[in-house]
């Protein structure tokens, strides 16, 4: 297993008591289709963690694969200004998560900040999340992640 998976999987039991079981794919599984497609799953049933600046604050929003996030929703929600939403930087989101673009986990962030939930997840037994890199996801139920990040769950996607 990539250390960084392991450092995830790691974090998850010790912070959170929660086995995470890790399953990698050389091929990559940076995109929701490719994951989908790797793991022969939903593209619905991917829970993409995306890392977005709104009003100048870092947010994180875990997304069905199958949608794409509104900014304007996701600033209303923020009481921000929807010209103040942008994908955060993949530094920004290193320094603050501790995780690198398509790779950042639903939770274990080394800065707490708010998170978002799709609520079109919760549809399923099972989604799948990255693990701490572009090659690394594992299976989680929703409510698990709702249990351990917390997360504000909403309409978020594009309508």
């Amino acid at each position: 297993m990539h250390p960084t998976a392991e450092t995830f999987a790691t974090e998850a039991r010790e912070n959170h008591d929660v086995e995470i079981d890790v399953h990698e794919f050389s091929e990559g599984t940076k995109t929701a289709e490719a994951a989908a497609e790797a793991i022969d799953c939903k593209v619905a049933q991917i829970a993409s963690s995306l890392a977005f600046e709104v009003g100048g604050d870092l947010v994180v929003v875990i997304t069905s694969g199958a949608n794409r996030v509104s900014e304007r929703k996701l600033a209303t929600l923020a009481d921000a200004d929807p010209d103040e939403v942008t994908m955060a930087d993949a530094d920004l989101i290193k320094s603050t998560l501790g995780w690198s673009i398509g790779g950042v986990p639903p939770f274990c962030h080394d800065t707490d900040v708010p998170v978002y939930l799709d609520e079109t997840l919760t549809d399923f037994e099972t989604v799948w999340a990255a693990a701490g890199t572009p090659e690394a996801v594992f299976p989680i139920a929703p409510e698990t992640i709702v249990s351990i990040a917390d997360p504000t769950i909403v309409d978020i996607r594009v309508d």
